[in-house]
């Protein structure tokens, strides 16, 4: 049984998702980052991205080809606040799930380092540029 199994599968990435944009969008800050007047797009994106990567289908590579994080975040000015903010909002978002700490603490270790590896500048975050979000 893979970890995304284990874990509920596409109903806590769901869940999971909602949760975290629903931080977001509340965040003016973070939520200048995504230039989609509707978080809708993104949210998919990131649900099949994260479905993907905890051992679910492969949707993701599937329709826009390998994640590649590093190069899709290039363009959006992510700072160590804007780490902070994501992580903020995924962290909320995950005591929304009834989890045993062991699957827990596992994906808290993915997002941290995951997160951690994006930021790609010192600057204060200006707002995003015209087009689509990363994920």
């Amino acid at each position: 049984m893979s970890f995304y199994d284990e874990i509920g599968g596409t109903a806590t990435f769901e869940k999971l998702v909602h949760e975290f944009y629903v931080g977001v969008a509340g965040d003016r800050e973070l939520r200048a980052l995504y230039p989609e007047e509707d978080l809708g797009p993104a949210e998919r994106r990131l649900r099949m991205f994260l479905e993907q990567y905890f051992g679910g289908p492969n949707a993701y590579s599937q329709e826009r080809g390998h994640p590649r994080l590093r190069m899709r975040h290039a363009p959006y000015p992510v700072t160590l606040d804007m780490r902070d903010r994501w992580m903020r909002h995924m962290l909320a978002a995950m005591d929304t799930l009834d989890l045993d700490e062991a699957h827990a603490e596992a994906m808290r270790d993915y997002f941290m380092r995951a997160a951690h590896m994006l930021v790609n500048t010192d600057e204060t975050a200006g707002p995003a540029p015209e087009g689509r979000t990363t994920l």
